[in-house]
């Protein structure tokens, strides 16, 4: 099985998420992906795919992904049925962290039980 073939799966999920300026090319049994993620936590999710298909210390896979705005976490459009702590969860996991959420989001957020659908709220780096 090719490099290329075996982390498909990241190559795939790096379109999904629209990394841009990215490039892959496979040397020696070697694929070399190279990227920029909108946030961290795109760069977070890339890597905890390389890792789950190649191991920690996978020797047949180098990644240079960089970073366009790693002044938050991430920014998240509120889906209906979900409240802070169901997202703290999913970023941190920990729903506990919610109160760090809504502090970044004092600007549009009044009650932390409060959320909208298709509210864009900032996840912050913690």
């Amino acid at each position: 099985m090719s490099a290329k073939a075996k982390y498909q799966a990241v190559l795939d999920l790096g379109q999904q998420l629209g990394i841009k300026n990215g490039d892959v090319s496979e040397e020696g049994g070697v694929l070399k992906i190279k990227g920029e993620a909108n946030t961290p936590y795109e760069k977070d999710l890339l890597w905890d795919k390389i890792k789950q298909l190649g191991g920690e210390n996978a020797s047949d896979v180098k990644a240079n992904i960089t970073v366009s705005d790693d002044s938050v976490y991430h920014r998240h459009t509120v889906a209906s049925g979900e409240s802070l702590s169901k997202i703290a969860k999913q970023y941190y996991g920990d729903a506990m962290k919610y109160t760090k959420i809504f502090d970044a989001n004092t600007n549009i957020l009044k009650n932390p039980d409060v959320i909208h659908p298709d509210q864009v709220l900032v996840i912050p780096n913690i």
